[in-house]
């Protein structure tokens, strides 16, 4: 058995530049932001972005790294459009794929199961074709005849997710309400960064309800204990939304919210910087 334990910046410094990198969770929930900041840390740019995109998708637009985004919405939920995703797509800052929620689904399921595309009926008459123009149809080679979407698999170099639980081996529970389809991530991908509230000694699942035991170690590289390391998002039952924060981030200018919070050396400035502003608002 390996351990497969290590920090933030650890993580950044095995991902590249030009890198196809999922990002799971979804909106503004259970967002692997601990990683996402770890890569505003470093020099990464250039980055094909794939997510049930939230803040993870705006702070990195925002910062630039970005060169192609394949999303079917940005949203910070009780913010219905992230508003740093907005600024940098009306800027013409990055590509954009936007299809279904299903289809993107299903991509990610093509991309597990190591197939080229699979057949879809989400997208068809809407103007999910129309706008994606290298989308192809298919037909079923059976009596029914009936026309598909091919929805491509969604490759991923990295996957990046946070769930609330974790051991050193990477098997990674959730405790939440709902998975958001964090192990498609990591079996589409070539390399699985998960990060977590709390590691759990070797055995530490063995009470554990089957279906919350949403990760296995076979699909993961690297575990990073991160407590908070979801925030602002929720990360419930270990904590909601911090919407305070949240909306100080949608409403405060990039350069000076960065400065103010996304400056430091580490995560644990983030926190702590974090800490001093609720600290002030009191």
């Amino acid at each position: 058995m390996t351990d497969k334990t290590m920090t933030p910046d650890e993580v950044a410094a095995r991902l590249r530049s030009g890198m196809t990198v999922g990002i799971g969770g979804w909106g503004s929930r259970r967002k692997p932001m601990a990683l996402v900041r770890a890569i505003l840390r470093s020099s990464i740019t250039d980055l094909t972005v794939v997510s049930y995109g939230g803040p993870d998708v705006g702070l990195l637009a925002a910062a630039g790294r970005v060169r192609k985004l394949v999303a079917p919405f940005a949203t910070l939920d009780s913010i219905p459009l992230e508003p740093h995703f907005r600024a940098a797509r009306e800027a013409g800052a990055f590509e954009l794929m936007e299809i279904d929620e299903a289809m993107f689904m299903w991509g990610l399921h093509a991309a597990a199961n190591r197939l080229p595309f699979l057949p879809v009926r989400a997208g068809l008459g809407s103007d999910v074709m129309r706008v994606n123009p290298t989308l192809r149809t298919v037909t079923s080679p059976y009596e029914d005849g009936e026309t598909f979407v091919a929805m491509p698999a969604l490759r991923l170099d990295a996957a990046l997710v946070h769930l609330n639980r974790a051991d050193r081996l990477g098997n990674a529970q959730y405790l939440g309400p709902d998975p958001y389809f964090d192990d498609l991530f990591c079996e589409a991908a070539e390399a699985a960064y998960v990060s977590c509230e709390r590691l759990v000694d070797a055995g530490g699942f063995a009470d554990a309800v089957p279906q919350t035991l949403l990760v296995g170690r076979h699909s993961v590289t690297g575990v990073v204990e991160a407590p908070h390391g979801a925030h602002f998002t929720s990360c419930a039952p270990d904590y909601e939304r911090d919407e305070p924060f949240q909306k100080l981030y949608a409403t405060t200018p990039w350069a000076e919210f960065a400065a103010r919070f996304l400056s430091g050396p580490d995560e644990k400035s983030y926190q702590s910087a974090v800490q001093a502003w609720h600290e002030e608002v009191r």
